[in-house]
């Protein structure tokens, strides 16, 4: 019988040095995106796909993190006394049950795999979910959501993956597809940051997993792979080495990379484009702006 996937692992416990002097003070995940944190989307996301318990992985300088899943009694106060019930239903999006959500620290930066192994005795022995607030996912149905789903179908380890451009692959773990059916893919084998003009495909592995808890003792290995690092995708690949299924699913959305300024200020423009509170005067001052700019040329 396969587990349902209830628990979820965020690794935030980067310095965000690419956003400085912003990330000085501020976790780059609490950053706005119009109007809510990167860290709320990706809570929205997987709450819509079932997720009930949040690990997050975090790091000295955190603490406004934790602040923001807390409830603030005297905002509420003040919202409560002017009246205003939209903005005190908006906060009640940013809550979390008590015992809903654990902080474990990363006291080292030693790679994106050390960070899921640093949650290994809150996964135990359950299939579990990782998830990378950098990467925005916008679609009908939440990108992990459609991934859980077909994971009740296949079991095993399972990537979310995209297409890009060949000249890009070196910048991700890429798949080795052995065969597809659809948006699902059985793989032969990942590869992280191929060298340029190696990759097996140019389809790359983004911020979304389904693992099982044998990955975490792959991970005990503390094997250094890119970079120096210990890689995640070297732990998932190592199931495929052993024989255990790891399959890529071509999710249904848009992916925004919020990890950098470009893809920060396309996932502003496109969320602004989204609401319908925004999008027209938004719309009309971006089309004047392309319009300066072509009469300037």
């Amino acid at each position: 019988m396969k587990r349902k996937v209830t628990k979820a692992v965020f690794p935030v416990a980067g310095l965000g040095t690419r956003f400085l002097p912003a990330t000085k003070s501020v976790p780059k995940e609490i950053m706005t995106l119009v109007d809510r944190p990167l860290i709320q989307y990706a809570i929205d996301e997987a709450r819509a796909a079932g997720i009930k318990e949040f690990i997050f992985v975090t790091s000295r300088g955190k603490s406004a993190l934790e602040d923001y899943f807390d409830r603030a009694p005297e905002l509420e106060a003040a919202l409560e006394t002017k009246g205003k019930q939209d903005l005190l239903e908006a906060l009640e999006q940013t809550y979390m049950e008590s015992g809903a959500i654990a902080y474990i620290r990363q006291h080292r930066p030693l790679g994106l795999g050390h960070a899921v192994w640093c949650a290994r005795r809150l996964i135990g022995d359950e299939p579990f979910a990782v998830m990378l607030p950098d990467d925005v996912i916008a679609g009908e149905k939440s990108c992990l959501q459609q991934m859980v789903e077909a994971h009740e179908e296949t079991g095993g380890c399972m990537v979310a993956a995209m297409e890009v451009p060949p000249s890009r692959t070196s910048s991700y773990g890429v798949l080795d597809v052995k065969e597809g059916n659809g948006r699902l893919m059985r793989l032969r084998g990942m590869v992280e940051k191929p060298a340029a003009g190696t990759a097996p495909s140019n389809l790359a592995v983004i911020g979304r997993y389904i693992l099982t808890p044998q990955v975490m003792e792959n991970l005990n290995r503390m094997k250094k792979g890119a970079g120096g690092e210990i890689q995640l995708t070297d732990a998932i690949a190592d199931e495929l080495v052993a024989g255990r299924d790891v399959f890529g699913y071509q999710f249904e959305g848009d992916r925004f990379d919020c990890g950098s300024k470009s893809g920060f200020l396309q996932a502003t423009v496109a969320f602004g484009l989204s609401r319908p509170d925004l999008r027209d005067e938004l719309a009309r001052y971006l089309d004047n702006l392309m319009a300066h700019r072509n009469a300037a040329q």
